[in-house]
């Protein structure tokens, strides 16, 4: 069975076809960017996005653009030096680097890991008191699912729970929808610079590019593509 594609190109009148075969080729490249790319939502980072929000207002909405340039620019390098190498990023910094300055930087990727991870379980206990679920429950019942999918679960197994889980940021786009913005200020701050020289506000330019360009996630990318 093939798919035609939408619309006809140039080709001597043919229609071009892709199979499913092809297809499914391209959506198992495509997985990984997509979990990468959604990975960012997570609980530090929308602790990150809800105070820049909350202080700022659409001024850093800006940001965006500079970032969304870098964060392509970066993950299409590192999935590049994974497939034309054939190694990992902490391989490749070891093998022109040297070992001392690679041991160092993964020490503190491990540490910055530490930190990413205590923030995701804060998340968890935070969103289920919610529900009425306490902490003491939702912790360690999040922290055993994690271990059973990370040591019984495989490779496919992970990425198409981690798809799944990336389902569930449309529910973003609704909610952008439901409040209802001045959609004509909303564009007008995008496009528009507000730069402040103050330091609370560079501050948070910090931390809202830190959490959309994490260190983990170009390391993950790359040791996908080998």
């Amino acid at each position: 069975m093939k798919l035609h594609l939408l619309g006809k190109l140039n080709l001597g009148g043919r229609v071009p076809r892709i199979t499913l075969a092809e297809l499914a080729i391209f959506l198992g490249v495509l997985g990984p960017g997509i979990i990468t790319a959604n990975v960012d939502n997570d609980a530090g980072g929308i602790t990150t996005y809800s105070i820049a929000g909350a202080h700022f207002g659409y001024s850093l909405l800006w940001t965006l653009i500079p970032i969304t340039v870098a964060l392509f620019v970066v993950q299409e390098m590192c999935a590049r030096m994974g497939v034309v190498t054939g190694k990992g990023l902490a391989d490749l910094i070891r093998e022109n680097f040297g070992v001392k300055p690679t041991v160092l930087l993964l020490l503190g990727i491990i540490i910055a890991n530490l930190g990413t991870t205590t923030a995701e379980f804060a998340g968890i206990a935070a969103s289920m008191e919610i529900f009425g679920v306490s902490k003491y429950v939702s912790v360690p019942a999040a922290a055993v699912l994690v271990w059973l999918i990370i040591v019984k679960g495989n490779y496919r197994s992970i990425e198409k729970i981690f798809l799944l889980s990336s389902s569930i940021y449309i529910t973003y786009i609704v909610s952008g929808l439901l409040l209802h913005p001045d959609w004509k200020f909303l564009f007008t701050q995008t496009i528009t610079p507000s730069i402040s020289m103050d330091s609370g506000y560079l501050y948070m330019v910090i931390g809202v590019v830190g959490t959309n360009i994490a260190h983990w996630m170009q390391i993950y990318l790359q040791s996908n593509m080998i």
